[in-house]
């Protein structure tokens, strides 16, 4: 079973530091849940997008959130071997090791 993880704590410092910037996230999370699509499948593209854009901590979010709404490992793997033939092998990689960080945290 996954786990759910918190927000990194820098998040928390940032939205604390800059309210009205944390504000206008929301605010356009709160748009873009507005549409036809479930939430899950909503979920599922943002990670898509995030993992087509190499962007780590969108990744880092986007599996936290998923593990949230109930995404398995095995839908995980698929995802990244989905990603794999646009990607190439080692950004392919490197979004797996982006997963791992999530999914198999280092013990501290």
């Amino acid at each position: 079973m996954l786990k759910q993880t918190e927000p990194p704590k820098t998040y928390k410092e940032f939205t604390a530091r800059f309210p009205k910037i944390a504000e206008a996230w929301q605010l356009t999370r709160e748009q873009a849940a507005e549409g036809p699509l479930d939430a899950k499948t909503a979920r599922l593209i943002k990670l898509g997008i995030a993992i087509g854009a190499m962007r780590e901590g969108a990744v880092h979010s986007g599996v936290r959130k998923s593990i949230a709404m109930g995404v398995t490992e095995e839908e995980f793997h698929q995802i990244i071997a989905l990603a794999s033939g646009v990607l190439g092998f080692p950004s392919t990689v490197a979004i797996f090791s982006w997963f791992r960080d999530v999914l198999e945290p280092q013990e501290a």
